[in-house]
């Protein structure tokens, strides 16, 4: 699909190669023709989850990078999700070796995160990964928040020559050289940002990334632009309020006590990075309030999320002011002693199997937060059929994940080609999305003070993209 603005020195392109029409996939291509010349920046690469990784016919979708690459200049990542990065291994492999941008957080979240995939998806050994890491890590190149810097569009020499050109050429020419790239806070999580790309002309193109949501307690709420005369914005929650911070404590505490008094445990499958800390925040700040039961365990089975904790515990000085209130307190919100940590895949196997014979109490944080992979896996195979178990999906679940199908209430699912029954209590909780709801989309819209303000919608499921799209028409905006 093609968005196209024109005036009378360039027209700009943008193409969508995922995450236009669905929620993962991301991968959006911004382009500034002129004279014949294209220069192209690639806003994420993501990967294809859920129903999204099946093509029209039911056919798992292509990993390959199947548009062409030979004219982008750069990769700007807006954070670590693998439906923003997970393509990035393979934008390689076809050949690019431009620069990759994106905040010092995400740089040092990016390899973490992809290491799992390349060993999942292409059974890549440890020596194997490290090498595609360590090209990944030279070319990637961290920028501050709230710091403009320079792309160039064309080589030095290039320059050079058009300096020689007529005075007319040569004036397009040389505005034509460079972009500039400012990334914001978007406080989805850890080193996420939206993109202020500036150009020529001084317009401002705004990419929203995925936004979070306003008053959550470890990230600081996004602050709109001051400016954008073109907007292109998520929409995963476009058509819903969620719940609050303070709702959602409270309904986490019910959960909790409810299943206390059952026996049995909980499970809360999360994604490694973002909704696994809240968690983790939350149920200390249950715990020290003495609203649950300091005895009980809470385990964290999920080596990658344990490594992205320690991330977030090492950049705290991106964290809110309530979180840092705490640190301040001598709390540890993200390393309490009750939190206990599974490394080994043995160790893991021993518990779940131990759950499954005794159903004591525990909380069991792991990943992955759709159900689509990971150790949660095991232990929703030997915990489902157990009434006494309750599930808590506390994020977004794609269609044709095992997560969306729980949250539908199927009585029966399916794990590893096995049926299994389902008889554990299900909750879904939107409080912990890491995703801006539709009033905190509308305020980050409305916030931008400047501008042209014509607005892209991207990144929803097709009724709630369209039901986004007709309340930002109800306040005047310009739909492209």
């Amino acid at each position: 699909m093609l968005t196209q603005s024109q005036n009378s020195d360039f027209d700009i392109t943008l193409k969508h190669h995922g995450g236009k029409l669905g929620v993962t996939g991301s991968c959006h291509e911004f382009r500034i023709n002129h004279n014949g010349n294209h220069h192209g920046i690639l806003i994420d690469c993501g990967l294809f989850q859920g129903r999204d990784a099946k093509d029209k016919n039911g056919n798992e979708r292509k990993l390959d990078i199947e548009f062409p690459i030979a004219h982008l200049k750069a990769l700007i990542l807006t954070h670590t999700h693998i439906d923003h990065i997970g393509r990035l291994p393979w934008l390689l492999a076809k050949g690019f070796k431009q620069p990759i941008y994106c905040t010092p957080a995400t740089a040092e979240l990016v390899p973490l995160m992809l290491d799992d995939g390349l060993k999942l998806q292409l059974g890549l050994n440890k020596g194997q990964r490290e090498r595609v890491l360590a090209l990944i890590r030279k070319q990637i190149k961290p920028i501050p928040y709230n710091q403009w810097h320079r792309i160039p569009l064309t080589s030095s020499s290039a320059s050079r020559s058009s300096s020689k050109s007529s005075s007319s050429s040569s004036s397009l020419k040389t505005r034509f050289s460079s972009l500039y790239l400012r990334f914001q806070p978007a406080g989805h999580i850890l080193g996420s940002a939206y993109v202020e790309i500036k150009l020529p002309n001084n317009e401002i193109i705004v990419f929203s990334g995925d936004l979070g949501p306003s008053k959550t307690p470890l990230l600081p709420d996004p602050t709109p632009p001051k400016r954008a005369d073109l907007l292109v914005i998520e929409s995963t929650y476009g058509n819903k309020i969620h719940d609050s911070v303070e709702t959602r404590s409270t309904r986490l505490q019910q959960i909790i006590e409810r299943s206390l008094e059952d026996g049995g445990a909980i499970i809360i499958p999360a994604f490694s990075v973002g909704r696994t800390q809240e968690l983790l925040f939350d149920i200390e700040h249950l715990i020290h309030h003495k609203k649950i039961d300091s005895k009980i365990p809470i385990i964290l089975d999920s080596p990658l999320a344990n490594k992205v904790t320690k991330q977030y515990r090492r950049f705290k000085k991106l964290w809110s002011k309530e979180a840092t209130t705490k640190l301040n307190n001598h709390r540890h919100p993200l390393n309490f002693e009750q939190c206990i940590i599974i490394e080994s895949h043995k160790e893991h196997m021993k518990i779940v199997n131990r759950l499954k014979s005794t159903a004591e109490p525990c909380i069991i944080v792991a990943a992955s937060g759709m159900c689509a992979g990971g150790r949660v896996m095991n232990y929703l195979e030997a915990l489902l059929p157990d009434k006494r178990t309750d599930i808590i999906l506390a994020g977004y679940q794609a269609h044709g994940t095992l997560g969306r199908d729980l949250q539908n209430q199927e009585h029966q699912v399916w794990i590893d080609n096995q049926p299994i029954d389902v008889n554990a209590q299900i909750h879904t909780m939107s409080g912990y999305s890491a995703h801006a709801d539709q009033s905190d989309l509308i305020k980050f819209v409305e916030g931008i003070e400047e501008g042209r303000k014509e607005v892209v919608v991207v990144h929803g499921e097709d009724d709630v993209r369209r039901e986004f799209e007709r309340v930002l028409e109800t306040r005047n905006y310009t739909l492209r």
